[in-house]
């Protein structure tokens, strides 16, 4: 009897105890659901591109270079449902980002326009690597997307300027000139030491 006794309170202990994790569990998801709810809210917020050209140069861009209207037009469309749609978009973005160094145009194939290809690149998979972390840091991808923005600008100014220069007329001995500069053309010394 007594063995009947102890087993009917240990059964009632373990019905008890299993009542309490489900209300605990029911807790921590309902606070798991709000931190979710709260970061996608923050990231809807932050999730603006400026996917319009800032100047001439860039809307001539946005015609002519393939490469540069599908990634333009790929940040313009704003996902809408869940964290996973903005995970997608994230790394359509990123796809389309490393497409940019791909196929650049020649007149801008310099090297401060690939670097800042490349910074862009870099920041575009640094927010696609955030967003598809467990616990997504709301505040870093949203500063990131604000970083995008400037390099993007930044990317533009820099194309406009390298389209302002050449439109500039060089001078009749100007290109014999940069030619001596260069240093990589100089004459090799092959005359000995004479130590």
């Amino acid at each position: 009897m007594k063995y009947k006794i102890s087993l009917f309170l240990l059964f009632v202990f373990v019905l008890n105890s299993c009542q309490g994790e489900d209300e605990k569990r029911r807790a921590e998801n309902k606070k798991a659901a709000k931190k979710k709810e709260a970061i996608f809210n923050n990231i809807n917020k932050g999730w603006v591109f400026m996917d319009e050209p800032i100047n001439e140069v860039s809307e001539k861009n946005v015609r002519e270079w393939a490469e540069w209207r599908d990634f333009l037009k790929e940040i313009g469309e704003k996902p809408k449902k869940t964290i996973g749609a903005f995970q997608k978009k994230s790394s359509a973005i990123a796809k389309k980002a490393t497409g940019l160094s791909i196929n650049i145009p020649i007149e801008f194939n310099k090297p401060q326009i690939r670097s800042r290809i490349s910074i862009l690149i870099t920041k575009v998979k640094m927010m696609d690597l955030y967003i598809h972390l467990n616990t997504v840091p709301d505040d870093k991808v949203v500063f990131l997307i604000g970083e995008i923005n400037k390099e993007m600008v930044s990317l533009e100014r820099q194309m406009d300027k390298i389209v302002e220069k050449s439109k500039i007329p060089k001078e009749e001995y100007e290109a014999d000139f940069l030619r001596m500069l260069d240093t990589t053309r100089a004459i090799p010394n092959t005359f000995a030491d004479p130590k």
